[in-house]
Order: structure tokens, then sequence, then C-alpha cells
């Protein structure tokens, strides 16, 4: 199961966000990494330095290595809709970014870990997958062995946000995919359609 496994707070700095997370590194040094730090002088970056950047950060944000995203990019460009948001969307759908979304993970890489460690179903069924394409009407559930698990009570008890496309029954544990998301119902900051750009070279 490929995953970046590297220091996270040294590619949240180099792109300025906390792309995983609540990071104090990045509160604290709000510039990229290196020995010269601030001060280093940047020349003008090309307009492929600028896509290239903005592709690394999706994959960073989502979890998802090279092949997997350019694969991702070429299911989009065949389906119906404008490329850059059904590569967002795609990237949504998927069962890990799902988990965190609902709130049951307080980050997407412990969603991918939930996930890998057995503790989530979908449609009652436990799935280890975390690539696994949501579908409208899926319902995803944390297992019953899983529910008194001090980490998911916890992340579920921080929840603040919720997302018209995901319906989360409290009593049950679980949320229901009612639609798909719309570009306004992603807050990530991500310019889709440099990513676009990029591969249509």
């Amino acid at each position: 199961m490929a995953r970046y496994t590297g220091p996270k707070s040294r590619i949240a700095r180099r792109f300025k966000e906390p792309i995983f997370g609540p990071d104090k590194a990045l509160d604290k040094r709000q510039y990229g990494p290196g020995q010269h730090g601030p001060n280093k002088r940047r020349g003008k970056q090309s307009e492929y330095a600028i896509q290239l950047a903005e592709k690394q950060k999706a994959k960073y944000t989502y979890g998802i290595l090279e092949r997997q995203f350019s694969n991702m990019f070429d299911k989009a460009s065949s389906m119906k809709g404008i490329t850059g948001e059904v590569l967002l969307q795609l990237c949504e759908g998927r069962l890990d970014n799902t988990v965190f979304r609902l709130g049951i993970a307080p980050t997407r890489s412990a969603a991918r870990q939930y996930v890998g460690h057995k503790h989530i179903t979908v449609n009652g069924q436990v799935v280890n997958i975390p690539s696994y394409a949501m579908k409208i009407g899926d319902v995803v559930g944390v297992r019953e062995k899983s529910k008194s698990l001090e980490v998911i009570t916890d992340s579920l008890a921080a929840k603040s946000t919720s997302f018209d496309w995901l319906d989360w029954n409290p009593s049950q544990m679980e949320g229901k995919v009612v639609g798909i998301p719309t570009r306004e119902m992603i807050p990530e900051n991500i310019k889709e359609q440099l990513i676009v750009e990029l591969y249509s070279k």
C-alpha cells in the first residue's frame, strides 16, 4: 500500500499551507524549507513549475502517488463535465477522504489507517481499500467492534464541519453519500485548471 511517508512539515512549508492538517512547524516558520530560509532569493517561476507545484500539492493533500493520480486524470478526462472539477470529485469520492470528511478521522492519513486496519464498513461490509470509489447511496460506517475506540470518538466529538453531499447519523455512527460535491463544496485551495494544463502538454 504505497503512500508518502516523508517529513510532512517540510512539504507544508514548501506550499505555505497546512495540507496535512494543523502544523506547529508551519505556524512558526511560514516559508519554504532550506538553510537560507525566508532570505533565499527565489527567481520568477516558470509556467511549468507553477503547474507542477499545483499537481504536487493536490497529490500530497489527498495522499495519492503519481501513477494513481495520472490514472485518475485520464478517467476524469473521459467523463462528462469540466475535467479539473471532475478530477477533484474523484479525489473527494475516495473512501479515505470520505471517512475524513465525515469526521471519523482527524486527518486523511489517519482515515487511510482506519480503513487499512478494517475499522470502516461500506454498506455493512468491511472495506480495507483506501482508494475505494464511493457512489451516491453508499453508507460508510464504523465497524461495531471499533465504535468504542477513543481515537474515533474523540475525532467525532471534535467535528465542527459538515458537508452537503454527506449525511451523518451520529446514533448509528455512519454517513451516507447523498450527492456529488460541486467545486464550491470542496474547501481545498487547489487550482485544478493548472493541473489540467500540465497534463494537456
